[in-house]
């Protein structure tokens, strides 16, 4: 790399980098194409971003592709922040955003299976106005009912990088979250398979 594409990485990175600090919400990597359109050399650029911020205060995170400056672990439980304290959710939204986080994506009436009991429009609306959930694709059966997925925004408010990072059924009974066999907390997969047999 000659010197004149040395300062053209180091000013792109500046930009990036700017561009993320003062983003309100995540960014996704489509968006900092702007300044790299080679995804291979912008993937380099956030790694070096990264690497930069991984000793600071704050850190650069990855959260399902898209990219936001969060406060080191480290420090954050030190840090005494006052902001407004949302009303907690009720069960029903609770056990409904568990449900679409581990069975995503999952309909309606498939919700309403795992919990046992039906549910009212407003618990889906609840989540859906906080941003930790939307509709996702609809089902190609009879009456194409739409799905529901969780959003970045949960991920985000979790600390989850990805979905995947959520908390298993072993690590959820040693924390003592979960001491009992629930269909709400079974493995889609093998419920998957089990319907189709």
């Amino acid at each position: 790399m000659n010197e004149n594409e040395q300062i053209e990485q180091k000013f792109k990175l500046k930009l990036i980098e700017a561009f993320i600090f003062a983003s309100e919400d995540p960014v996704k990597i489509n968006l900092l194409k702007q300044f790299e359109l080679d995804e291979k050399k912008l993937l380099i650029l956030l790694k070096k971003l990264e690497i930069k911020y991984e000793d600071s205060g704050f850190n650069l995170i990855n959260i399902d592709g898209s990219y936001t400056f969060r406060t080191s672990e480290e420090v954050s439980g030190l840090l005494n922040i006052e902001q407004e304290v949302s009303k907690q959710l009720s069960r029903a939204a609770t056990e409904t955003l568990g449900i679409i986080a581990y069975h995503q994506p999952i309909t309606r009436s498939q919700i309403e299976e795992i919990r046992g009991v039906s549910l009212s429009k407003g618990t889906l609306d609840i989540l859906f106005e906080i941003g930790w959930v939307k509709p996702g694709k609809r089902l190609e059966v009879p009456g194409r009912p739409a799905t529901w997925l969780t959003t970045n925004k949960f991920l985000d408010h979790f600390g989850l990088s990805h979905i995947s990072d959520l908390p298993g059924l072993d690590e959820l009974k040693e924390a003592g979250l979960l001491n009992f066999d629930s269909k709400f907390f079974q493995d889609p997969k093998i419920e998957a398979n089990h319907i189709e047999q």
